[in-house]
């Protein structure tokens, strides 16, 4: 969403329920000892990479941008007009969705083949829906590339049958087929009003705003009928509540509307369920309410069963909305969020529901004006977010994110994002306990072109404040990240601490860079996380901003494949780059933790590690003896010290009297260079070096100054640590 050491019984991680590609076919599988994640669904989705075409094969890519960064498993087969990919059908199905893409400004038709006989029916492809550009939000380029169309096949195919489609024309990337058995559309309830009879016209030519008013109205307490059919409505509804709205299906009755329900408030008992609703919008304007939902069904209310598409936001949700469920839906080619509870949601259930190619957060919380409370985003699928997040909850007090699947998020998106990102005011940060369980994620993360530095799969994020909510993060797989697994990061650069983690069983599977993302101060405790195939180091531990404060990981029991750290703060780890042996001549201070045992006014320790000697630490003056430290960030065999004072004339010259010590624990320390005096002088550069000894090894340096000739303190503008003597 945008404005613009204990012992502890093993919980097995959700291994088994990782996207099973090798057969192109994406489907969850349960593990022994826990739920599936993602939702159960009524189709069975194959991949164009892995079928027969005669086309080519783009990606993979995850370049911002791209069109292959976009699909789904970040690859697609490019067709030119003749050429065909045949799918093998996975189960029996009478029906076809198809993500595809055709170029800027073009449209055409895709022909289907069933086992080699040409259909009569055609597959229409448009860029019409596409190409979206929201050139207001930081860090956004052209985007939302793909877009999906469906057909009733005439017929039924069983597994192992052939359907292809072929280009007649236009140049069309198809990306993935999804192959559903649809059931025969469902009768008329007894006692429900049809909206036919209140005068709707199902051929879709004429305008049944009027009708649906009218049977709304009619039907207080019942149910409002809509057949098989095409409706135009062209005007929001408002004034529903108390009443159910059903169709035969979410393939027969289909309602043209890019504004569905409008509405500041409802008494509820609203039920929306079994039909489609199918937008125009082809652009995001915040401003509009281009939504199926826009406010409030009020209390106790449900959607089920629902098709949304082409629309800028398929639920966005504010006012009473108490004990809503939303679930069995898909939500496709939305330009901003799938469904987002837009603050003061109670009990809000989400549930088992696909969400694919959305222009924002597929599922979002946002607790503006009040927090969402005790809601929860269960069992669902998303797929390609591509500009946000999969899952993001943004504040709010008891929240869970339980057995979702989210795979192939692009620019400014984790997986999963827990944040104190509030955007507005008043914002409710996250409180009580943020539950985050049995959730598999899958190539998700991105790289972030505002920070200039990637995201996590799974982001803790204290953006505009600290996180002090306790957030318990249980049985997570995630496979095939291009960057790191988990995050914990302060984005909005005040470095803000993120406090009260607990990681517990995860298994990171071919990581691109990392298993912990570290960036933010505060803690985390990781039990039972298995990692393999890590493409750069297990740990990278590096303050952002630098010298804002450290981040402590404590050691449960039961890790393993990630015990390494990234040794160079000063860059970023790339997807399998492996950790460079650290450069000779590399300052290891330099950005570093730093912390004193006093500090004067605004003369903080990071100061003497932040690469510029004009700013300076000083300590608490008249209180000799201080102490400095830095944390380098792993043992290294340190031969030579820098310090260094302003190089201004302004600063007089004077001796500090420093002992040097070391520790590899940051608990034990030894010294290393006994007491001494050390001259500082502008006219030689204030500067003073100090050998260490042949054998010194430390992570933690220490310098203890017990007197300074210039001043009633201890003062360093920057120290620098050398493997070179």
């Amino acid at each position: 969403m945008h404005s613009s050491t204990a012992a502890h019984l093993r919980r097995t991680p959700a291994l088994g329920a990782v996207v099973a590609l090798a057969a192109g076919m994406l489907v969850a599988v349960a593990p022994a000892a826990h739920a599936a994640s993602g939702a159960t669904l009524p189709f069975t989705s194959v991949e164009a990479e892995s079928a027969t075409t005669t086309g080519t094969k783009i990606g993979p890519d995850h370049t911002q941008g791209t069109l292959a960064s976009e699909a789904s498993g970040r690859q697609a087969v490019r067709l030119s007009s003749g050429q065909r990919v045949e799918f093998t059908v996975p189960r029996a199905a009478n029906a076809v969705n198809l993500a595809y893409s055709v170029p800027d400004g073009q449209s055409g038709t895709l022909d289907v083949y069933v086992n080699g006989t040409r259909l009569a029916r055609t597959i229409p492809v448009t860029s019409k829906y596409s190409y979206v550009d929201t050139g207001w939000i930081a860090g956004a380029k052209t985007h939302h590339f793909f877009d999906n169309a469906r057909l009733l096949l005439g017929r039924d195919v069983q597994a192992g049958d052939k359907v292809a489609v072929e280009s007649t024309g236009t140049q069309v990337t198809v990306d993935v087929a999804d192959f559903e058995q649809v059931a025969a559309a469902a009768s008329q309830p007894a006692g429900s009003v049809s909206v036919v009879a209140k005068g709707a016209d199902p051929s879709g030519n004429g305008d049944s705003t009027q009708a649906f008013r009218d049977a709304i109205t009619a039907a207080q307490g019942g149910t409002v009928w809509i057949p098989p059919g095409d409706y135009r409505v062209t005007s929001s509804l408002s004034g529903v509540q108390n009443v159910t709205l059903q169709g035969a299906g979410s393939w027969y009755s289909v309602v043209r509307s890019s504004r569905f329900v409008d509405q500041t408030s409802s008494s509820g008992n609203v039920h929306i369920k079994d039909f489609a609703v199918i937008g125009e919008v082809t652009e995001r304007v915040d401003s509009s309410p281009d939504n199926f939902v826009n406010g409030s069904l009020g209390p106790n209310s449900s959607v089920s069963g629902m098709w949304l598409q082409h629309l800028k936001v398929g639920l966005w949700l504010t006012g009473n909305n108490d004990n809503l469920v939303v679930e069995n839906s898909r939500i496709l080619d939305t330009t901003a969020d799938g469904l987002n509870l837009n603050g003061s949601a109670k009990g809000v259930r989400v549930r088992n529901n696909f969400l694919r190619n959305q222009g924002d957060d597929s599922l979002a919380m946002w607790s503006l004006y009040a927090p969402d409370t005790n809601s929860s985003f269960e069992n669902n699928t998303i797929s390609q977010p591509n500009l946000a997040n999969g899952i993001a909850i943004y504040g709010g007090t008891d929240i869970s994110v339980k057995n979702n699947l989210v795979s192939d998020t692009n620019a400014l998106g984790s997986g999963i994002a827990i944040s104190n990102q509030k955007f507005l005011d008043p914002f409710s940060p996250l409180a009580g306990t943020i539950t985050v369980d049995g959730n598999t994620l899958v190539r998700t993360g991105a790289m972030n072109p505002n920070w200039n530095h990637p995201m996590g799969a799974l982001r803790v994020d204290s953006y505009d404040s600290a996180v002090n909510a306790t957030v318990d993060i249980t049985d997570t797989t995630i496979i095939d990240s291009p960057y790191s697994a988990f995050e914990f990061v302060s984005g909005g650069g005040r470095g803000y601490p993120v406090r009260n983690v607990d990681v517990t069983g995860a298994t990171v599977r071919n990581t691109g860079t990392v298993v912990v993302q570290a960036e933010a101060q505060g803690a985390a405790t990781f039990r039972n996380v298995t990692a393999t195939q890590v493409g750069a180091a297990g740990v990278y531990n590096c303050a952002y901003p630098a010298n804002s404060g450290s981040f402590t990981l404590t050691d449960g029991g039961g890790n393993s494949g990630w015990s390494s750290t990234w040794t160079d703060c000063s860059t970023w780890p790339q997807p399998g780059q492996g950790n460079p042996a650290p450069d000779p001549g590399r300052n290891l201070a330099k950005g570093r933790p730093a912390t004193a045992t006093g500090s004067q006014d605004v003369y903080t320790p990071g100061k003497a590690a932040d690469g510029d000697a004009n700013s300076y630490w000083e300590s608490a003056n008249n209180a000799f003896p201080q102490a400095w430290t830095v944390d380098l960030g792993s043992s290294y065999p340190v031969r030579r010290l820098v310090l260094k004072l302003p190089p201004s004339a302004a600063w007089g010259a004077r001796t500090q009297t420093i002992t040097v010590l070391g520790s590899t624990d940051g608990s034990a320390y030894a010294t290393v260079v006994g007491s001494r005096g050390y001259r500082f002088d502008p006219a030689t550069g204030n500067t003073a070096t100090v050998s260490l000894p042949s054998g010194t090894d430390l992570r933690y340096l220490r310098l203890s100054v017990s007197a300074n000739t210039g001043w009633p303190a201890g003062q360093f503008s920057e120290v620098e640590a050398y493997l070179t003597s």
